[in-house]
């Protein structure tokens, strides 16, 4: 048995040293853990074990978990994820036997090998938010800030509870953006399905029968065969002009002038950005209040906020917000300067400095503007229902007036001879 010093933060954040009989370093880890403590320097006494630094990587050992490459979680399972451990931590489990646990417990996307190699770290005398640290494709970086800032203040508990909400949230408003799209989406498709059931298979029989008859057939049924005749002929030709074309479009848009022209033009088109603005304005919003509210600091919160927030054209602006908080200034005074945000985002933002909460004033912006985003839903939807119905309605009228009409002629043409 050897003796070790630590160095380690209580629940309240306080720090606090001491010393632990342990027949190796691992086993100190697990006892300083197993009192509610989160080592931060662990090194047996006398100087002959250095502690290891908190490191943003780690070489494990040939028997340690290797976690398999893996996609990218869902919000809903980082979300899951955050809550099963801060209530394992609110139980009063130790951080080691918490971590443990959730090696067994279904988490979704998060596999249990990331659990595993997360305890494996924290045994080594490493902070959770560095071990999380290695899994960027996992964790995002906001998540291991907060953690972080969390593991600071002592209040890691509160943190994990924090972020269940905050990617809850982010989850509720994606799905309700899906489910408010499936119909328009649903109807356009049919539609589709329909025009070329009726031009592919229909219509071809009804112009055999047609061209058998010597009569002049209507303009709207000359159109309906010509189409028909071009599509059965260059269908090759046209399929291989939309294939070049979408992949022109893809590559111009995913340069930077291209994505610029596409983030602004969505910005600004009618109907699009009454979803898109409250939707864009309540994740800053969300992201940023989140990160103040838990201790890190506005530059670093506004460039993780940067990342979150999917649209060039606010990246920018939030690029041009941190170079001026840099400067010196306000938060409010650059958001207001670059012309992007809205006049009430800035008032608020204004105000909340003044008063010095401003993460409070950000937490009541993203609530604004998720409601105003359920509420702009439902508007849009409602309208884009019935226009698609009616533009399709039209084009099927169209084809059966065309058919109808060359039926009628020849009818007329035979009763007249």
């Amino acid at each position: 048995m050897a003796v070790f010093k630590y160095t380690a933060r209580n629940a309240d954040g306080k720090q606090m040293t001491g010393t632990v009989n342990a027949a190796d370093r691992n086993g100190a880890v697990e006892q300083i853990s197993a009192q509610g403590l989160f080592p931060i320097d662990v090194s047996e006494d006398g100087g002959k074990t250095p502690s290891k630094p908190m490191r943003s990587t780690v070489v494990l050992p040939d028997d340690a978990p290797r976690p398999r490459r893996r996609s990218k979680p869902k919000l809903r399972d980082l979300a899951t994820y955050s809550r099963q451990l801060a209530n394992l931590l609110k139980a009063g489990m130790p951080l080691t036997s918490a971590l443990s646990s959730m090696v067994n417990l279904e988490t979704g996307g998060i596999s249990s090998e990331v659990s595993q190699s997360l305890l494996h770290s924290v045994r080594e005398g490493r902070n959770l938010s560095a071990a999380m640290g290695d899994y960027p494709e996992t964790f995002p970086e906001m998540y291991i800030n907060l953690l972080r800032a969390g593991e600071s203040a002592g209040s890691l508990v509160e943190v994990l509870q924090r972020l269940a909400d905050h990617y809850e949230r982010f989850a509720k408003v994606r799905e309700m953006v899906g489910q408010a799209l499936m119909y328009p989406a649903f109807v356009l498709g049919l539609g589709f399905m329909l025009i070329f059931v009726f031009m592919s298979f229909i219509l071809p029989r009804f112009m055999k029968i047609f061209e058998g008859m010597k009569v002049t057939l209507p303009l709207s049924t000359q159109i309906l065969q010509g189409l028909s005749d071009f599509f059965a002929t260059w269908w090759l030709l046209v399929l291989a002009g939309l294939a070049m074309t979408f992949f022109i479009l893809r590559a111009y848009l995913k340069s930077t002038a291209g994505r610029e022209r596409l983030h602004s033009w969505i910005l600004e088109a009618p109907l699009i950005k009454k979803v898109v603005r409250p939707n864009l304005f309540g994740q800053f919003a969300r992201t940023l209040g989140a990160l103040l509210r838990n201790g890190v600091p506005v530059l670093t919160a506004l460039k993780i906020t940067e990342g979150v927030v999917q649209n060039v054209v606010l990246q920018e602006a939030i690029a041009l917000t941190r170079e001026g908080v840099t400067d010196g200034k306000t938060l409010a005074q650059p958001l207001a300067k670059s012309g992007v945000f809205p006049k009430l985002m800035v008032d608020l933002i204004h105000i909340g400095e003044q008063t010095g909460d401003v993460p409070a004033s950000l937490e009541n912006l993203a609530e604004t503007y998720e409601n105003e985003l359920e509420s702009n839903l439902r508007t849009v939807t409602t309208m884009i229902g019935p226009i698609l119905i009616v533009f399709i309605a039209a084009v099927v009228a169209f084809m059966l007036v065309g058919v109808l009409q060359a039926m009628f002629k020849i009818t007329s043409s035979i009763g007249a001879q």
